[in-house]
């Protein structure tokens, strides 16, 4: 059922087009993040979180001018909830214990505006823990693309399977790619983001593909991308929709949520339009290239299946 009436569009008639477009951005991205990689937050490097709070207002150009006249370099500032509070990232400095590392960087602020800075919390991050969540977080990716390339195969065909994992990977990529083009702060929420997205897309990509299998039985006539812009036009009402409220939900978090979910926010806008976009172009596309056809996913009746209901 269409909730909402659109035009008929010819989607797939654009796959080669979609396909160059796809392969440049994956190329990008897998470049930038082989040349350069992503600007792992605390999470992963390990270091020392700071929440500190300013009686007034805080400017964040006059914070890391005072950190930076106070020793402290490559220091991430930026703002946390109230515009007096501000977070500070710092990466690890040797053997310095919290103790004695809060006490510098409170040193430093309060030499630039006396009396102004209250210390709200410190927390340290192993770099060794940071390492076995770069490798957990990693192996939770990779066991999830395993995970689809089952399910869909088990429930579709392979071809279908194929494309889904294509369009599922198309997606991550490309946003931990704009994340490491941009030098993006990466950390444990935005990951969580990437692992939505995976799932989002995959929930997107399974919605048009049940629909090819019903049109397949339906419809006895037509070339097989003729059918495959039919089920992709016929769930384009649902595919905006949902698209279009989630979008509505991260935008909010992007511009009203604070400096602490914007990698997560903007992974997911990112994330979505892209997953949108890959479901048509790259797992549908892909099982267009693979030779999919009516027989594979119409069951053939076996040879006697009918003789046994004779009388």
């Amino acid at each position: 059922m269409r909730v909402i009436k659109l035009p008929h569009f010819n989607f797939l008639s654009q796959r080669r087009k979609a396909m160059v477009f796809s392969a440049v951005l994956m190329v990008v991205s897998l470049l930038s993040l082989a040349v350069q990689g992503l600007n792992l937050g605390l999470d992963f490097t390990g270091g020392t979180l700071i929440e500190i709070s300013y009686k007034e207002s805080a400017d964040l150009g006059e914070v890391r001018a005072a950190l930076t006249q106070g020793g402290f370099v490559n220091v991430m500032v930026q703002q946390f909830g109230t515009p007096r509070d501000v977070l500070l990232r710092i990466p690890p400095e040797g053997d310095v214990n919290d103790n004695e590392l809060s006490q510098r960087v409170l040193k430093a602020l309060n030499a630039a505006a006396p009396d102004q800075v209250e210390l709200r919390r410190v927390e340290f991050v192993g770099p060794q823990v940071g390492k076995e969540l770069a490798d957990q977080s990693g192996l939770a990716v990779l066991f999830s693309l395993i995970g689809i390339l089952f399910y869909v195969a088990l429930r579709f065909e392979w071809r279908f399977s194929v494309g889904a994992v294509a369009a599922t990977m198309h997606d991550a990529i490309v946003v931990m790619g704009v994340f490491s083009v941009f030098r993006l702060d990466f950390d444990l929420t935005v990951l969580a983001a990437v692992l939505t997205v995976i799932g989002y897309s995959l929930n997107d990509t399974i919605v048009v593909f049940d629909r090819v299998r019903e049109n397949f039985r339906k419809m006895r006539k037509g070339a097989v991308v003729e059918i495959m812009d039919q089920s992709v036009n016929e769930t384009m009402s649902r595919t905006i929709i949902t698209a279009g409220t989630v979008l509505l939900v991260v935008v909010a978090l992007y511009l009203f949520g604070g400096a602490t979910l914007q990698g997560f926010s903007l992974a997911l806008i990112i994330g979505v339009v892209f997953g949108t976009y890959s479901t048509i172009y790259v797992a549908t596309a892909a099982a267009v290239v693979l030779g999919v056809s009516r027989a594979d996913l119409l069951k053939v009746p076996k040879e006697g299946a009918g003789a046994d209901s004779l009388p």
